[in-house]
């Protein structure tokens, strides 16, 4: 199997402080571990399209923003309709019982956290400095996919001052 991922790096300011949502998956025959809101584009679903979904899903959020959204472009062929965007950042999956790419994406978002989404619980808003301290303790709590990711956006923080 081979699988195309859309996730959501959800940011906002409470307090002075950035804050970004995490959430405990909760699949079965798995052990629970944080990630990011995101999962699978559906086949031909638009990678923006599917990170909307997801978050929605997930966390009963609604994407107001997305960072690299105004730079979108979509070219219409003869057979093909095609997205061209620009992300965050992207990954891949180089060794594992999944082949998968991904790519996240900077967000804001409105509404209220759900409890429980879809497969997910513990769904909150988490300050980036504890975030760092949780990860620099134990980045093996966070999901595999989303250790990487978590680790560059972290970096990319540091490295804006």
């Amino acid at each position: 199997m081979f699988y195309v991922n859309s996730r959501a790096i959800i940011e906002r300011y409470a307090d002075g402080e950035l804050e970004i949502v995490i959430q405990t998956r909760t699949k079965p025959n798995e052990s629970e571990r944080i990630e990011l809101p995101g999962g699978r584009i559906e086949p031909y679903e638009s990678l923006i399209a599917a990170v909307i979904r997801e978050v929605k899903e997930e966390t009963g959020l609604d994407l107001i923003e997305i960072e690299g959204e105004e730079l979108r472009i979509i070219t219409n062929g003869t057979d093909f309709e095609v997205e061209c965007l620009t992300p965050f950042a992207a990954y891949q999956t180089i060794k594992g019982p999944v082949d998968s790419v991904g790519y996240y994406f900077r967000c804001k978002a409105k509404g209220e956290l759900l409890v429980t989404g879809d497969d997910t619980t513990g769904i909150r808003w988490i300050s980036v400095k504890k975030l760092n301290a949780m990860f620099a303790e134990n980045p093996l709590q966070f999901s595999d996919i989303d250790q990487a990711g978590i680790k560059i956006y972290l970096k990319s923080l540091q490295s804006k001052g």
